[in-house]
């Protein structure tokens, strides 16, 4: 029998597709990706990820033992320290000012992803939250694989291949991976149904957070 991971992984196999074949990833890969759209990603990736580690504190308030709890801190924790760090130094590539910071509007796409994660993380329990979460995770470790060996010229897109494809984020989704398909042996199929529409409403959101980038979406169009 499939692990409940490996059966939603397939269900939602057609727009994780279409998130690989997306012209944000590959304008990435072939370094045709225009500067402006990443310099824009970057601003609301910055804005997700501190949500996102928000969404993983939750989590780790929920959980019924204190070792997941440890664990679901030390992803949040993570989500700083690595991600944001790794941010920040795109942030001085890019010449981001503190006034551009300053005056950041999240985009609707973001603003309605991290909104989807603050739904789950207040009615759901734990196996909701990582199901809602673990798309993040995992569709940018897949792409990471897919563009290893991408030689694109512009530097900051080499960064970004580089680090989503190390042995660091690997080991992150792993264990959200293992721990999901744990948590989903113990639940009902009511629960299990849940968890696989959270999944699904998020890796749509991933698909629809490259595009908006790419279009760099804002709150007149």
């Amino acid at each position: 029998m499939k692990k409940f991971s490996e059966r939603i992984r397939k269900k939602a196999d057609p727009i994780w597709q279409d998130n690989f074949n997306h012209p944000f990833i590959k304008g990435l890969a072939d370094g045709t990706l225009p500067i402006e759209s990443f310099k824009y990603y970057v601003l609301q990736d910055s804005y997700y990820l501190s949500h996102f580690a928000r969404i993983q504190c939750a989590g780790g308030a929920k959980a019924e033992d204190f070792y997941t709890t440890s664990r679901m801190a030390i992803h949040a924790q993570g989500s700083y320290e690595a991600e944001m760090a790794l941010h920040e130094k795109f942030s001085k590539m890019l010449n981001i000012t503190t006034e551009e910071f300053e005056n950041f509007i999240p985009a609707p796409s973001a603003y309605a992803y991290t909104s989807h994660l603050y739904r789950v993380a207040y009615n759901g329990n734990l196996g909701e939250i990582i199901s809602a979460l673990l798309p993040c995770y995992w569709v940018y470790l897949e792409i990471g694989d897919l563009l290893q060996g991408a030689t694109p010229e512009e530097e900051v897109y080499q960064e970004w291949i580089a680090a989503y494809g190390g042995d660091w984020f690997r080991d992150l989704v792993n264990e959200q991976i293992d721990r999901l398909d744990e948590i989903a042996e113990t639940v009902t199929e009511k629960d299990r149904k849940k968890m696989e529409e959270h999944f699904l409403i998020s890796s749509h959101y991933e698909y629809a957070f490259w595009d908006m980038a790419y279009n760099r979406e804002d709150w007149t169009r």
